[in-house]
């Protein structure tokens, strides 16, 4: 490149001594009075833009100032050109035409708006800072490639010049962050990731897709989700999803989900009008994009007070719809998980969901090998808006028994809690999950690791005893007395306590029990558990030690 030899101090002579005379001619200029105004102004912006440049420390040892003065050089020479071609006028300016004079004034006022931009950012950002010196070719073939040298450089030129410039930084950067995306997320500031964020407005489908694919690994990342929000890409990222090439729309929706994990973001999703571009996603894209619109929407279905209008929105629908027909196990345990969301704390959505026919749906989701937790938590959810009958004739006990078998803790946990709001409801359904072998699964229960599952198992246990049924069951369990005493300890983070006296307390009529219960050390446990002052600890001990004294007399 001829250019490349002139130096930045040869070139801003150049351009100092082109703006008088620039301005001469331009205030001269005939015809289009108002656009040679404007051209004027601008022009006498340029010495005081010029200065501010070569007053930068890194001035003379970087490409990108030496570039930018070849640009304002230009203009200004353009500029002289088409003054004097104005200057002559009506004849000149008529032999080019009324028209193409505009159009090439216009064209001016642009370029020099350019170079005013690109100068102020070049000095006040530090966008001229953040760029590498220019490397000399005898250098070159021993450093790195190039995608790794010039990262700063690259992420600088995303700020100025011309679209296709910037085109070509997107290419140089988007091999860059494949080739080594630590150095280019190491590089990255507000400035530079503000110009990827503009770049997803752009006219150029292309630049749209390249940009946001940097953004989706750069989102991905999790060190920028703040300031790319605070930088405002959530409307553009949701415009994609409405109306993207279909690879930018697939990074964007993929972009939302992830940056919908925190509340906040969740909110200008929704504040955004992201609802009904996902909920559209869940209904008509492919695996990837249904799962990630249904992953974004089962985030905002976390954030309680937006639940409602999500609802109005149509999204229980679209939810029970992925249950049934999602095209990938990941959609169909999003829309769990949103339906789970939605009636943890709601009636009223409890009571929607159950009429728009998520109990069916749901069923046949647990049927699966494995329970998820979503969907035993959602039933769960649901339980109490459902009539017991109901619940009867569709089966759903087994299918939390298998739940509490074969599930993760997650999954044993909500079942044992669904069985327990089923059982509460008569004695007869009491009866009916003793009569499918409820009761040894949850004193299996009581040995599990987790203390949430322990503790819904002891709670269930204590509820189902009460029936005279369920008492006798549990007496004949031989593992059923010893992990009751277990779980006495009177360690705080063991909450199973509680209920774990009522179970003793409802089988301790039992002469049987008592001796179990006593050589397994309650009577140990249930005093330190009376010092504590738990419900039931004091009763249960006056029983316990009372039929010991009965015993040690009848031994007499």
């Amino acid at each position: 490149m001829a250019g490349a030899a002139v130096s930045a101090a040869e070139l801003l002579s150049k351009a100092q001594q082109l703006v008088p005379v620039a301005l001469e001619r331009a205030r001269a200029a005939a015809g289009f009075a108002g656009r040679w105004k404007l051209i004027t102004s601008k022009l006498e912006l340029i010495p005081s833009c010029l200065s501010d440049l070569s007053g930068h420390p890194l001035f003379s040892k970087n490409t990108l100032s030496r570039e930018q003065l070849q640009s304002v050089t230009k203009t200004l020479s353009d500029a002289i050109s088409l003054a004097e071609l104005c200057r002559a006028a009506p004849t000149a300016a008529a032999a080019v035409g009324k028209l193409q004079m505009q159009s090439d004034l216009d064209s001016l006022l642009c370029k020099l708006d350019l170079n005013l931009h690109d100068c102020a950012l070049l000095v006040k950002t530090g966008v001229l800072g953040e760029a590498t010196p220019p490397v000399s070719p005898a250098k070159r073939s021993a450093e790195l490639e190039p995608s790794r040298r010039n990262i700063r450089e690259l992420l600088a030129r995303l700020q100025i010049g011309h679209s296709e410039a910037k085109h070509r930084a997107v290419d140089g950067l988007l091999a860059a962050i494949r080739d080594d995306e630590k150095s280019v997320l190491a590089a990255l500031g507000r400035s530079s990731v503000s110009a990827l964020v503009q770049l997803l407005s752009s006219s150029s489908p292309k630049i749209k897709e390249k940009a946001v694919t940097i953004l989706c690994l750069i989102i991905e990342s999790g060190s920028f989700d703040g300031l790319l929000v605070g930088e405002g890409v959530l409307p553009p990222l949701i415009r994609l999803v409405e109306s993207g090439t279909p690879a930018s729309r697939e990074k964007a929706v993929v972009s939302l989900q992830r940056l919908s994990i925190t509340p906040d973001t969740a909110r200008s999703v929704m504040g955004h009008g992201g609802v009904r571009p996902l909920l559209d996603l869940c209904l008509t894209g492919d695996s990837i994009t249904q799962s990630a619109a249904a992953g974004a929407l089962k985030n905002l279905s976390a954030v309680p007070e937006i639940r409602q209008t999500l609802a109005d929105e149509g999204i229980i629908r679209v939810m029970i719809n992925l249950l049934d027909s999602g095209i990938v196990l990941g959609s169909k345990e999003y829309a769990a998980e949103c339906l789970m969301n939605l009636t943890s704390s709601n009636d009223k959505l409890r009571r929607s969901v159950v009429s728009g026919g998520a109990l069916p749906s749901l069923l046949a989701y647990l049927d699966g090998p494995l329970p998820q937790e979503s969907g035993v938590s959602a039933l769960r959810n649901i339980i109490t808006s459902v009539p017991p009958e109901t619940l009867v004739s569709l089966s759903v006990l087994p299918r939390l028994l298998h739940a509490m078998k074969d599930g993760s803790p997650g999954a044993q946990q909500a079942a044992a809690t669904a069985i327990n709001k089923i059982s509460s409801s008569s004695a007869e359904t009491k009866k009916l999950v003793c009569e499918i072998n409820c009761i040894p699964l949850l004193v299996r229960m009581l040995e599990a690791k987790s203390n949430g599952v322990r503790e819904s198992a002891a709670q269930t246990l204590a509820g189902l005893v009460p029936c005279k049924f369920c008492a006798r069951v549990l007496k004949k369990d031989e593992k059923g007395v010893p992990n009751l005493v277990q779980m006495l300890d009177p360690s705080p983070a063991n909450n199973a306590k509680k209920f774990s006296i009522l179970c003793l307390l409802g089988i301790s009529s039992s002469r049987k029990c008592k001796k179990m219960m006593i050589s397994y050390g309650a009577i140990g446990y249930l005093k330190k558990l009376s010092e504590m002052e738990v419900h039931g600890a004091k009763k249960l001990l006056e029983r316990l030690e009372r039929g010991k004294l009965r015993s040690l007399f009848s031994r007499r």
